[in-house]
């Protein structure tokens, strides 16, 4: 449980630079690794119109190795990962379009200028004009009011007549941008990424590259019957790079860290992470993100200028704006992308199950994250300081979608699932290692520190 962890790339946005690089999680659960030939070779064409025909063809098992080299199991316990991991870089389902990310420090400067001129003419006036202002406010207060009240009626009518209805979800979305802004930035992004991994991109003829592609294929495949899925060319890139990642660019353009290929205990779980992925670029989150935190930001220079012109001194000012940003971040920013997340969570888990995956392995997916978390005793920090869910909650939402999955997965005809189910695997292990753990730490009790136990993790 030992070893070295370095910081990730940054995902474009300062405040969401925390995906630690690790040497990679491995599952504990020692449980049969089905290959996808079992997973996949069964399906069928559904007489509904909800599932669409898979390829048919075999995919190799997820126990891989670089080319060349045999098979290697994945271990029952080598942990080592970060408390912040997720799929999906912290902001990327959020890029702003180009112009604004130059124009944005412009807008914040020109409030700032502003209330501070209104503060110091304010202040320069003579005791009488000031009098003589304050009484014409009071009455012209209706007046005043009215223009207020107009105002606000004009980002209320902006707000509801930007609404668009979500594929596949059918929610309400603000969308301010075109996509069009967007399919240029996802190009200068791609063109970003493969700059920075063009050493590391591993060849097509490598095992792990031939799994993601077949992975994504059979879940394209498998959804064609959705407009949004058919219209993207998938384009797979495996980077050769320790970091449990994965992240789908809006153009289709899929990236996958060997990290995430080491953490995944087999096909289900990798299947069920991309498909939440393509989830993203197929809701199109990253329009629906920019457009909120674009409006936000335009109702943010109202109140700057007002805490600039209101606060008496400078160093109150920036006591203010700081406040106001974090407000905005804590109660809109963060609990969107929260909700965006489980909502690609949602969508992606329908994606796994029209491609006969079993799905009840996706939660037992973000039940070994929070162990291994536990394990190495990294503190605990509420999930409102996060703009993912924390892993306990997303194991939990998964686990109330299950049974509609099932149904969805039952209707398309799917294999039905044998063995046991791998959340009860899970729970039996955990039993096991607790047994375990309690009986190696009673002989020695005398010679190891309590607040720091030597756990041996055995194969179960």
């Amino acid at each position: 449980l030992s070893g070295n962890v370095r910081n990730c790339f940054l995902t474009g946005n300062p405040d969401c630079c925390r995906n630690i690089i690790g040497r990679g999680l491995r599952c504990f659960l020692d449980v049969p690794h089905t290959s996808v030939q079992e997973v996949y070779r069964n399906a069928h064409h559904s007489s509904r119109r909800l599932c669409s025909q898979p390829q048919g063809e075999k995919i190799p098992s997820l126990q891989i190795s670089s080319a060349g080299q045999p098979p290697r199991p994945f271990p029952a316990w080598s942990i080592q990962i970060n408390r912040s991991f997720h799929t999906s870089p912290s902001l990327q389902a959020a890029p702003v379009p180009l112009f604004w990310i130059l124009v944005k420090p412009a807008q914040k400067l020109f409030a700032i200028i502003l209330g501070r001129s209104i503060r110091k003419w304010w202040k320069a006036l003579p005791p009488n004009k000031r009098e003589l202002l304050k009484e014409s406010a009071r009455k012209n207060k209706w007046k005043i009011l009215l223009g207020v009240s107009s105002l606000g009626v004009v980002f209320v009518m902006f707000y509801f007549t930007h609404l668009e209805e979500t594929p596949i979800t059918g929610r309400a979305r603000l969308l301010v941008f075109g996509k069009e802004h967007f399919r240029e930035l996802s190009q200068m992004e791609y063109d970003m990424w493969m700059e920075q991994f063009k050493n590391q991109m591993l060849p097509e003829t490598d095992a792990r590259y031939r799994v993601v592609e077949k992975v994504v294929g059979h879940l394209s495949e498998s959804n064609k019957d959705i407009p949004q899925v058919s219209a993207l060319e998938w384009v797979i890139h495996v980077v050769d790079e320790p970091g449990v990642n994965a992240f789908v660019l809006p153009n289709g353009q899929v990236f996958v860290f060997t990290g995430l290929l080491d953490a995944v205990s087999d096909i289900h779980q990798l299947s069920f992470i991309l498909g939440h992925e393509i989830a993203h670029a197929v809701l199109e989150h990253a329009v629906k993100k920019a457009s909120l935190v674009h409006f936000l930001d335009f109702l943010s220079l109202i109140f700057l200028t007002m805490i600039w012109a209101i606060c008496p001194r400078d160093s109150l000012a920036v006591v203010g704006q700081w406040i106001q940003s974090r407000l905005q971040e804590f109660m809109f920013d963060r609990p969107y992308s929260r909700t965006l997340e489980a909502e690609a969570d949602k969508v992606g888990l329908q994606f796994a199950a029209k491609a006969c995956v079993d799905v009840r392995a996706s939660s037992v997916f973000w039940q070994q994250m929070e162990l291994a978390e536990t394990i190495q005793g990294q503190p605990k920090l509420p999930e409102w300081l996060s703009t993912h869910p924390s892993h306990e909650n997303r194991a939990e939402h998964l686990d109330r979608l299950i049974p509609e999955a099932l149904k969805i997965r039952e209707s398309c005809n799917c294999p039905s699932l044998s063995g046991p189910d791998p959340r009860l695997i899970f729970r039996l292990n955990m039993q096991h290692l607790l047994e375990s753990s309690k009986g190696r730490e009673a002989p020695n009790s005398t010679k190891q520190d309590p607040s720091k136990p030597k756990l041996d993790f055995p194969h179960t």
